[in-house]
């Protein structure tokens, strides 16, 4: 009983950080205007680093530590069943990344035909996007990152993982040096690799850079091996300690991991810039030792001293991450797409929020503010009755 409590406590602090990361992804996805975005919520323009910059690789450092528990169960042994499920799940999440690129287009096209069609064209234009659907992007990128970090973590030795990390990471600055990588442009060798596999019609259009592309997925794998060896460490060996040992050994741990981490991430940023849009090795240590730090802190405020009330909020996300990115996807295409009459014109669910309500009270960035906040609340409230009702949807 006192173990299942300490596991409890531990995977309640990962829940948290787990939930703040998704409420941050939503809120900076869905400004009131792009034209008029608060300071903080915007991503680096390239090299640099913003609070904004840090929730994706923070998720994605989690999805490393929850990856070490849930294999677990199946004692780092591979097997047919545990092949079966890690493929099962790295297509449905990859799958359901292509399916919100599709319903934007789709609702896209549906509310701003071309002129002078009729239904049926409409419909088919809006139906048939495959064209120029973005075929990589966030979801996308979990579900190749889990998939590759869960079998690595089945097929090889744990201890030699560390390796693997520093072998991926310091290959991929050798490609960034010999191949421009560090330029914001289309001599880049990454956009050079995404544009001759992905074609420009399915890429993110950024100088011809697309921040989830084919080759910037190598660091990002390091990334998740990153996680998952700082699970590792936390949670072997500590079945004969106290609750009291138990905590302190994952501080000391986290802060450990966490300050070397950060220090050598800023210390060699010198000669490899902080970039997340390429996904840079100094933007993985940096981040990945700002999340250890992070969910350090949580463990002191939440198991250490008890302060757990203010929690409730971000675990609601916490508990249900992937559904409650994907819907937060789906509201701020549909909050965009319906529009309902208003004076001489019509406008949007979102356009009415930001434009008739908040902007006049808050202003034009104040209320792009205002509106990324409201949305996260809205988004909380559905994610609260599933948290209440103890509603767990799993992929």
């Amino acid at each position: 009983m006192s173990s299942q409590m300490k596991t409890n406590k531990r995977i309640l602090a990962l829940d948290i950080l787990r939930g703040v990361t998704i409420a941050g992804m939503i809120m900076v996805n869905n400004p009131g205007t792009w034209g008029h975005i608060y300071a903080p919520l915007r991503h680096a323009e390239w090299n640099g680093l913003t609070p904004t910059d840090l929730v994706f690789p923070f998720f994605m450092f989690i999805m490393g530590i929850s990856t070490y528990i849930s294999l677990k169960k199946y004692n780092f042994e591979f097997s047919h069943a545990a092949a079966m499920k890690i493929l099962k799940r790295t297509i449905i999440i990859f799958l359901i990344g292509l399916a919100i690129g599709w319903f934007s287009k789709f609702c896209y096209y549906w509310t701003n035909p071309s002129e002078g069609i009729g239904f049926g064209a409409q419909l088919w234009e809006s139906v048939w996007t495959f064209d120029r659907i973005r075929i990589l992007g966030v979801m996308q990128r979990l579900a190749l990152c889990y998939g590759a970090t869960a079998i690595i973590a089945l097929t090889m030795k744990h201890r030699h993982i560390p390796y693997l990390i520093a072998t991926l990471l310091i290959g991929y600055f050798i490609l960034l040096i010999c191949g421009n990588g560090f330029a914001y442009n289309e001599t880049n060798v990454l956009s050079i690799v995404d544009r001759a596999i992905l074609t420009p019609a399915h890429m993110y259009k950024d100088n011809g850079i697309d921040p989830e592309g084919l080759l910037s997925t190598i660091p990002s794998i390091a990334h998740v091996l990153l996680g998952f060896c700082v699970g590792r460490m936390m949670l072997d060996g500590n079945k004969a300690q106290s609750r009291e040992e138990l905590l302190n050994s994952h501080l000391i741990k986290l802060f450990l991991i966490g300050t070397i981490l950060t220090f050598a991430g800023f210390l060699l940023s010198y000669g490899c810039p902080i970039n997340k849009k390429i996904w840079s090795p100094t933007f993985v240590l940096t981040t990945c030792g700002l999340a250890s730090s992070f969910l350090a802190l949580l463990i002191w405020i939440i198991d250490v001293k008890g302060y757990k009330k203010w929690s409730t909020f971000f675990e609601a996300f916490g508990i249900n991450p992937l559904f409650m990115y994907v819907l937060g996807g789906v509201l701020g295409i549909l909050f965009g797409s319906i529009r309902f009459p208003w004076g001489e014109a019509s406008i949007s669910i979102h356009g009415f929020l930001y434009k008739i309500i908040l902007m006049p009270v808050f202003g034009e960035t104040g209320g792009s503010l205002a509106y990324a906040l409201l949305f996260v609340a809205i988004n909380w409230c559905i994610g609260y009755q599933l948290y209440k009702r103890k509603i767990y949807i799993k992929i």
